[in-house]
């Protein structure tokens, strides 16, 4: 088993390089299925759920060759399947985009349920297949897979998306890429990834407008072809790093961000004394003082987001005063709370709401990290404890975050990983 084992109470300085967006990246490498020739996908960050989809194109027949660490080209000429690997499907949470990549260069897919992180709430795809239907999909779900299919391919229709759903939008702007005619999807997800999949969809010869909008218009093409792309800087994972700067102090300049895309986390920190200097593409975080509290309620972007959510709660373990923080988006993302009492923290949660009584200070103890944003908080409170932490559960942090290890330890942090095992890889069979 591997741990990572922390010492806490050093404050961090120095520079940290932020890697290539995984929300953007597991939906970026599900598109380039649809994408007839080669295309060169940059500023891929090294996780594991990138390793797994990356493994699941190869085993569906895709031509996959590393360029360098972060830099692959995909040909997906010459898949000729729709059925996925149900086993490493399961692994990630993000599989669940194959459906509409495979639905709109097939006209239809078999699918596992998808797995991944399991933070108490339920993460339905009622509204990835009301979309489906509306595109002329007939779809079911039966002993967790995930069957769709068209009489030949998907028609152009208007969606209303019930609630405001990141995987949705994603999945039906996959599918409605290829569909015929045009595609409406109202109340849609306004996260810069779905931009940046827009972004390279067109660049691929699609025709989408309005990614960022709560309206996306999709134009059908009938092809796409091969080019290049960079994916965006990660958004959580530079606010994670902010969140640990602010609970360990210190200073510490984030390079390679969109200092855009961080300010509903810039301003929350502000609001707790921290100072955050917005520069052309750095932030420079530092904290001298102890923190203040705050309210907080995650929502859509570009409101808090919820994937910061147990981050700031954990700093706010250590700020002078009590603070809410409210979750306005899944139904319940606080059973990380349990390891943080163990560390002698004081809070209540009640319904969608964490009443959190600051203390000066918190002990480490042994923990354990039950999904990926949980597990980067666990590590910030490590930093932040007085004494050893010792945090299990480490697969879900390196699920979307590259070399955590290394790089607080290149800003000072006192964190080791027990038993070494190998770095996160471009894991592809017969590649590299």
């Amino acid at each position: 088993m591997t741990k990572y084992i922390i010492n806490g109470g050093n404050a961090l300085h120095g520079e940290v390089e932020i890697s290539g967006a995984k929300n953007a990246a597991v939906a970026i490498i599900p598109a380039a299925l649809m994408v007839d020739g080669v295309c060169r996908i940059e500023n891929l960050p090294q996780i594991s759920d990138v390793s797994t989809l990356l493994n699941i194109l190869k085993q569906m027949g895709a031509d996959i060759r590393v360029v360098n660490k972060r830099t692959i080209d995909i040909d997906c000429s010459h898949v000729g399947m729709s059925r996925a690997t149900f086993d490493m499907m399961r692994r990630i949470r993000a599989s669940y985009y194959l459906i509409g990549a495979l639905l709109g260069r097939f006209g239809s897919a078999d699918v596992a349920m998808p797995g991944g992180c399991n933070f108490g709430g339920i993460r339905p795809i009622d509204q990835h297949i009301k979309g489906f239907t509306a595109l002329g999909a007939d779809v079911s779900v039966k002993n967790g897979i995930v069957s769709a299919v068209t009489g030949g391919c998907l028609r152009g229709s208007s969606i209303y998306l019930d609630v405001v759903s990141v995987g949705a939008t994603i999945n039906l702007m996959l599918g409605a890429t290829l569909a015929e005619g045009n595609t409406f999807i109202e109340n849609a997800a306004r996260e810069p990834h779905i931009v940046d999949l827009a972004n390279f969809l067109n660049s691929m010869g699609a025709d989408i407008r309005g990614a960022g909008t709560n309206v996306i218009k999709v134009r059908g093409v009938r092809r796409l072809k091969g080019g290049s792309y960079s994916i965006i800087p990660d958004q959580i994972e530079a606010g994670t790093y902010m969140m640990a700067v602010a609970g360990a102090g210190g200073r510490v300049v984030l390079k390679d961000v969109i200092p855009k895309h961080l300010e509903s986390i810039s301003g929350k920190l502000r609001e707790m004394g921290v100072t955050v200097l917005e520069l052309e593409d750095s932030v420079v975080v530092q904290r001298i003082n102890p923190l203040l509290k705050t309210h907080i309620k995650t929502m859509p972007y570009p409101g808090f987001p919820t994937d910061m959510q147990p981050q700031i709660s954990t700093i706010l373990c250590i700020a002078d005063g009590t603070s809410t923080v409210t979750e306005g988006v899944w139904d319940n993302r606080f059973r990380y709370v349990d390891e943080l009492l163990k560390m002698g923290s004081s809070i209540r949660v009640i319904g969608r709401t964490a009443i959190i009584e600051g203390a000066s200070y918190i002990s480490g103890a042994p923990i354990k990290a039950g999904d990926l944003r949980a597990g980067a908080a666990l590590v910030i409170a490590g930093l932040c404890a007085r004494g050893l932490t010792e945090l299990e559960g480490v697969t879900y942090i390196e699920r979307g975050y590259e070399k955590m290890v290394n790089k607080l330890s290149a800003l000072g942090a006192d964190i080791q990983t027990r038993y070494v095992h190998d770095e996160p890889q471009f894991l592809v069979k017969g590649v590299g």
